[in-house]
């Protein structure tokens, strides 16, 4: 158990403490006073993530599961409440320690990345909103705190993406993010109303422990159909997984998540990193044994991660905006980990693998991910172009940022002894255990591609002649406060698998998830050979294209020089036109179109009778009361005679 759980506390309430001083007061103040409350906060919720992981690990109270404390939040019923509480286990853990790393480098770089920005103390403050946010969701003890939560994320989000507001894109990309992100929700929400209402509890252990075969023989009314609960369950397991659906950014709700790039880049890294994104593997991975009984909800995860997986990579091949080839590198990387997820049944039975692959990815994938943002955002500072055709020639310029940069490009394409290696070699393992051929297929294809995009950055940013005026001339220097964070992150992108194999092959073991059919298959041997092959027959083509001596740059960089096919594949296969013309055409406008009608004519009419109404009682009154005698004996003879015949008036 955790020696003092009071430590554990500090973990939320730091980065709430940051966002209300400097969102408040220090942010209006000085900009310089929130970045050095925002990093020393942050690196408080840090070094306490840190001691709590120790503790925990270093206990014989790990691999168990545990509620360091849980108060009452709301209660439905006798035996039906939801809480706010801490949960802690090796996943909660883990991506404790992950979202306050990633946090804290964050917040450092942002020194140097938002310095003469006039709203950069109300960044920070939403940046530690952000952190505080994700703390609480990967902590959440039951469904309820974690959509609490999920949607604050969401909020935040919204905030940070369309931090620049005065520009036109980054507020469409910010309603963008939370529409979509939105829709996904709402059937999220209603799988949280299904299932809590079968189970009468929001608790992660209740849900974790059940079986549906104790629910076949009960029935239960859904408005539009009377099924059994055993079904209403695999219903309600797919409205969930729907939400972790649009939160991680899965085809075809993947749009938002490029666009996104819109933001400042410290928010494209935190996002894309180890946190919203991640939010969706979080969820399937939380609640994993309640998925696996659940019919073929896995399976349907599975073939969305592996389609995302591949999608995402033959678009990320052919663009020249830099941080969207990284953002479609985390739509890959995340496909990678939600089919991971899903390739764990074989018929009725459940391998480990699968689950232990793609929670160990979530942890090497944040840090170089993270790591190649924060390298993009520094090109772009120097450089002042998105554009991989406007750079080349910096790779001694920014010696350090080379260096860190080849580290995590090794890193994603799984070559050894580099973290990504370690993971990637489980997922694609996960797949041909679970006899998933073709998605093992589809996996080392998207190795190959992985690869082949992210040297084809490395080479066309830093090798080559300068392609800009800005290199040319000299005008590019390294900054302190961006390159430290990359450095520091460069460390596990090297390590964090070799390191980290050990503890997540004792700790992360999903037969403590109470999963009673798991099943545990002997490793592939040949399989990491294969992996590794195929990514060095990928590194070696785009380094003969964009590195080698006989590499022509201009005839690969030259627009006019592309195929039908190509340009399509650039154009992400027209799904941002075709989203903009069905969602906000159609649907977005459709709606407008009846709210218009309704506001014109239902509203504006209801109102318009009232006032006439009103006017012409207004003007019976008014001659009521004009002193007209015959008027008066009139309506008084009326008056008896209505209630005489009418009213039965006893004469």
């Amino acid at each position: 158990m955790i020696n003092d759980v009071s430590i554990s506390y500090l973990i939320f309430l730091m980065p709430l403490l940051v966002f209300a001083v400097n969102g408040l007061f220090l942010g209006r103040k000085s900009d310089k006073a929130a970045a050095a409350f925002a990093v020393v906060g942050n690196g408080v919720a840090m070094c306490a993530a840190l001691i709590v992981a120790v503790h925990y690990f270093g206990s014989t109270f790990a691999p168990q599961k545990g509620i360091l404390f849980n108060f009452p939040f709301l209660r439905f019923a006798e035996n039906f409440a939801a809480n706010i509480g801490f949960l802690i286990d090796p996943l909660s853990v883990m991506m404790l320690v992950v979202v306050t790393v990633i946090s804290f480098l964050v917040n450092i770089y942002s020194i140097g990345y938002m310095k003469g920005d006039r709203s950069a103390g109300r960044f920070f403050a939403l940046l530690s909103l952000f952190s505080f946010s994700m703390l609480g969701l990967v902590a959440a003890t039951n469904l309820f705190q974690m959509f609490i939560f999920w949607e604050l994320v969401g909020v935040s989000s919204y905030l940070l993406i369309g931090f620049w507001y005065h520009k036109p894109s980054a507020v469409s990309a910010s309603k963008q993010a939370f529409i979509l992100t939105r829709f996904a929700d709402s059937f999220f929400l209603l799988g949280i109303v299904i299932v809590s209402y079968v189970v009468q509890s929001f608790d992660f252990f209740a849900l974790n422990g059940l079986s549906l075969s104790v629910f076949k023989k009960e029935t239960i009314d859904l408005g539009l159909m009377v099924v059994s609960k055993a079904d209403a369950l695999v219903i309600g397991s797919i409205l969930i997984f729907t939400g972790g659906w649009g939160k991680s950014a899965m085809f075809p709700m993947h749009i938002w998540l490029p666009n996104a790039m819109e933001g400042p880049t410290p928010v494209s890294s935190i996002i894309h990193s180890a946190t919203m994104v991640v939010a969706g593997v979080y969820l399937v991975a939380r609640l994993f044994p309640f998925f696996a009984v659940c019919g073929n909800s896995l399976t349907l995860i599975m073939w969305v991660g592996a389609f995302t997986m591949v999608f995402a990579a033959v678009i990320a091949c052919t663009q020249k905006d830099i941080k969207r080839i990284l953002a479609y590198s985390t739509l890959s990387q995340l496909g990678y980990m939600m089919f991971a997820l899903g390739a764990c049944k074989i018929g009725d039975a459940v391998i480990t693998t699968g689950w232990t692959a793609s929670t160990f990815h979530i942890f090497t994938h944040a840090f170089f991910k993270c790591a190649l943002f924060l390298i993009a955002g520094s090109l772009i500072h120097q450089v002042h172009t998105n554009d991989l055709d406007a750079m080349g020639g910096l790779r001694k310029k920014m010696p350090l940022t080379y260096w860190s940069c080849l580290v995590c490009v090794l890193a994603i394409a799984g070559i050894p002894p580099f973290s990504g290696f370690f993971s990637k070699d489980e997922i694609i393992l996960a797949a041909f255990q679970g006899h998933h051929y073709a998605v093992f297929a589809l996996a080392l294809l998207t190795s190959g591609l992985t690869t082949f995009y992210m040297f084809r950055l490395f080479f066309l940013a830093f090798h080559g002649t300068p392609r800009s005026k800005s290199v040319a001339e000299g005008h590019v220097h390294e900054d302190f406060f961006m390159t430290l964070p990359i450095v520091i992150l460069a460390l596990p992108a090297l390590l964090s698998g070799l390191l980290g194999k050990g503890i997540f092959e004792r700790y992360f073991i999903p037969g403590k998830l109470r999963v009673p059919q798991l099943v545990l298959l002997p490793h592939a041997e040949w399989i990491p050979y294969v992996a590794v092959a195929v990514a060095a027959v990928s590194l070696l083509v785009a380094w003969f294209f964009y590195a080698s001596p006989r590499a022509k740059i201009e005839s690969a960089l030259d627009e006019n020089n592309r195929s039908a096919l190509y340009k399509v594949v650039y154009h992400k296969f027209y799904f941002d036109e075709m989203y903009y013309a069905v969602v906000r055409q159609f649907i977005i406008g459709g709606i407008a179109r009846v709210a218009r009608f309704i506001q014109d004519y239902i509203v504006e009419g209801i109102l318009a009778f009232c006032v006439w109404f009103v006017h012409k009682l207004g003007d019976l009154v008014r001659y009521a009361q004009g002193g007209n005698l015959s008027f008066y004996l009139g309506t008084l003879v009326v008056g008896v005679l209505l209630w005489r015949f009418l009213g039965q008036l006893p004469l």
